[in-house]
């Protein structure tokens, strides 16, 4: 029997903050947006042996003369992205690029493995971009419209709310940790919109109920029985998932 309610000022607060630190660090440092996004050629390097620092790495890659590169560790301790930027001109001139970008690196670590090239022109990144973000919008506005039909506009309204909070921590950690954002994250995204939404539903499912069955109880006791009732399954539900994820 806890008072979740009681505190719903502290959370109210924290949440508020919390989401304003996420843009401002998105609008401050931005995404590093991988090459789904940004256009450019990517490839994957993987080191047989100990892999050599990140800073010898961008030395060698700048020395092949493709401009700046990102480099970020992928997958393992001995794996990292390599992206450049696409050079201007035709397909030809991509293809060479991507040629020299394979051959020099290795030249300067023998023993690497490449991966293939990939290579995603500016116009087809614009489009992803502005197709990633629209489906995002899309599904929070849908989500909205149903849980209104299915309760009431109030409900949808705070499960808006809910959903933008979840996805806007979510951008904010990436535009901190700088992990790379590509067509990858806007799936989990999706998937964390979803997950936020199957949590959402349960409990105002049994907010209706209560309100049906307990016609003359207060309306912040019913919310504490309610959430309360649904805590078994939220706490089972995430513990499990966080088993997996492990």
């Amino acid at each position: 029997n806890i008072g979740f309610v009681r505190v719903r000022f502290i959370a109210f607060a924290v949440t508020t903050l919390l989401t304003i630190a996420a843009v401002a660090l998105v609008a401050i440092h931005g995404l590093n947006m991988g090459v789904d996004f940004v256009g450019g050629q990517s490839v994957r390097v993987e080191f047989t042996q100990t892999m050599p620092p990140i800073d010898e790495i961008r030395s060698k890659v700048a020395a092949i003369g493709l401009g700046e590169a990102t480099i970020q560790q992928f997958g393992s301790d001995k794996a990292v992205s390599i992206r450049t930027a696409l050079p201007e001109g035709n397909k030809a001139a991509a293809d060479q690029a991507g040629q020299r970008l394979v051959a020099g690196i290795k030249a300067a670590f023998p023993t690497a493995e490449t991966g293939s090239v990939e290579t995603v022109s500016g116009k087809v990144s614009e489009e992803l971009l502005r197709t990633g973000a629209l489906s995002l919008l899309l599904a929070m506005v849908a989500i909205s419209i149903y849980i209104w039909i299915r309760f009431e506009w109030q409900f949808g309204v705070g499960a808006l709310f809910a959903l933008f909070h979840d996805v806007a921590l979510t951008f904010g950690f990436f535009a901190l940790t700088q992990l790379q954002f590509d067509l990858n994250i806007v799936a989990a995204l999706l998937t964390i919109i979803g997950y936020s939404l199957n949590d959402t539903i349960v409990v105002y499912d049994r907010i209706r109920e209560n309100l049906k069955k307990y016609r003359k109880m207060e309306i912040i006791p019913l919310l504490d029985l309610s959430i309360n009732e649904t805590l078994a399954r939220t706490v089972m539900t995430s513990f499990t998932m966080l088993i997996a994820l492990a």
